[in-house]
């Protein structure tokens, strides 16, 4: 493992204990699927972007959401780009880093990105 791989994985490491990874096609569809049970939130993060961090940090200093309210799935989309694009694809969001989008009933019922993400948002959205 080379030194940057070992700084990613040592920045990555303090992913919120709530957030579900989506690396497949197959997670994100699960995703999707499960947003007709429950609410989601997809979380698109650029690893090697400040603002992305600053934005990751503060959901999760914030966070007061109830274990089971909602679903959090993350994306590091710099290694998924594919995935990410599939999303902008599928729920008809334009493509922002960072992002989120919460999700109802397999749509798209909120998207705001860089400085707007906030558990503040999250909770008017929902």
């Amino acid at each position: 493992m080379g030194f940057l791989d070992q700084f990613r994985n040592a920045r990555d490491s303090g992913i919120h204990q709530d957030w579900q990874l989506i690396e497949t096609d197959l997670q994100l569809k699960a995703a999707l699927d499960e947003s007709y049970e429950k609410t989601v939130v997809l979380f698109k993060h650029s690893v090697t972007c400040g603002i992305s961090a600053g934005a990751k940090y503060r959901l999760e200093q914030q966070w007061d959401f109830d274990k089971g309210e909602l679903s959090f799935y993350y994306l590091d989309l710099l290694s998924y780009r594919s995935i990410s694009n599939d999303i902008a694809s599928m729920l008809g969001v334009m493509h922002q880093s960072p992002q989120v989008i919460v999700v109802k009933d397999g749509k798209a019922v909120f998207d705001t990105s860089h400085h707007a993400i906030s558990v503040a948002a999250l909770r008017k959205a929902v």
